[in-house]
Formats: structure tokens, sequence, C-alpha cells
């Protein structure tokens, strides 16, 4: 009986292979190497992090926990920092600092500010901008990750230096936003 139910579940599940979609054409100016998708993941999360320096203030001002409020503000200062070790990698691979929309933070910002529209000022606004801004944190997480990767094979040592640094402190960042929410602020929500 086992076997007729998996038999089942076979054939009744498609395989990528089988599900009838189209490739993806690339563009003209597509990366053809990883030092392509690194210096466009380099442009993309310094845009990410240009626009940060923008909207943590924001957040700071709708924010009412006196923790959150310290650690938005200490974040801000951090992200500057993140700016700069940005420029001084694009400097170490003699490319000028630029920066290329980056559609995933900004729909990441975009649904932080809709939060904050979206709740009243205090705990429930507070827990909001938590989790619009651990939403944040998870893709720089990712982003310095790959990033750190990418510099590690192409063996880009200011870069990789920079970017686990930046890595780190994205990561105490997001968890002391956790420590925050968990020392009472979700609590107050409810």
């Amino acid at each position: 009986m086992a076997t007729k139910t998996t038999t089942k579940k076979a054939a009744t599940t498609k395989s990528a292979s089988t599900t009838k979609t189209t490739k993806t054409p690339a563009k003209k100016n597509a990366a053809k190497e990883l030092k392509d998708l690194f210096e466009d993941g380099m442009k993309d999360i310094y845009w990410a992090e240009k626009a940060l320096v923008k909207a943590l203030p924001k957040m700071y001002k709708n924010a009412t926990d006196k923790k959150l409020k310290t650690a938005i503000e200490n974040h801000l200062m951090e992200t500057q920092v993140h700016v700069k070790r940005l420029e001084d990698c694009f400097k170490s691979i003699k490319k000028k600092a630029q920066a290329k929309k980056c559609d995933a933070m900004q729909g990441l910002l975009d649904e932080g500010k809709g939060i904050m529209e979206e709740t009243k000022p205090g705990s429930v606004r507070d827990a909001g901008i938590i989790a619009a801004a651990q939403k944040v944190e998870h893709y720089e997480i990712a982003t310095y990750g790959t990033l750190a990767a990418y510099a590690k094979i192409l063996k880009e040592n200011v870069c990789l230096k920079n970017f686990l640094a930046t890595l780190n402190e994205e990561k105490k960042c997001d968890k002391l936003l956790t420590k925050v929410a968990d020392i009472g602020l979700n609590s107050k929500a409810l």
C-alpha cells in the first residue's frame, strides 16, 4: 500500500525538467564572469546601504522604545561605516564607487514605511519596525555572505576583510533586535 501511495505522489508531482517554462534571455550587458557578478553585487549593496542611511532616521523618529531607538541610532553609525568600506572595496578593485538601484532593498524599505503608516505610534509600531529592520538585516547578511565568498575566490582580500567585518556587524544588529523584541516589547504590543 505504501508503494502505491509513493507511486501516486511521484506521478502527480511534475519535475522541473518536465514543466513547460522558457529560459530567461540574458541582457546584452549581462555578467559573463564571477568578477562581473561580484561588481554588480557591490553596486547593488552600495545603493542599499546609502538608502538605509536615509531610512534609519525615519525609523528612529517613529520608534518609541528607548532600547529600539538606541539600536537604530547605533546601526545608523555602523551603516555609514559600511558605505565607507564599500567605497574602499571599489577603490581596491580600481573601480569608481557606483550605486545600482537595489530592487530588493527598495521593496523592504517600502514595506517598512507601510508598516509605520499602518500602525499607531507605540509598542505595536515598534514591533513592526523591528520586523521590518530584521528583514533588512537578513537581506544584508545574505548579500555580504555571498560577496565575501566571491571575494575569497577572486582573491580580493581588502574586500573580503571589509565584507566579513560588515557581515559580523549585521549579524550582531539582528541579534540585538531580537533581544529588544524578546525583552518585553512584543509582550507590550499584545
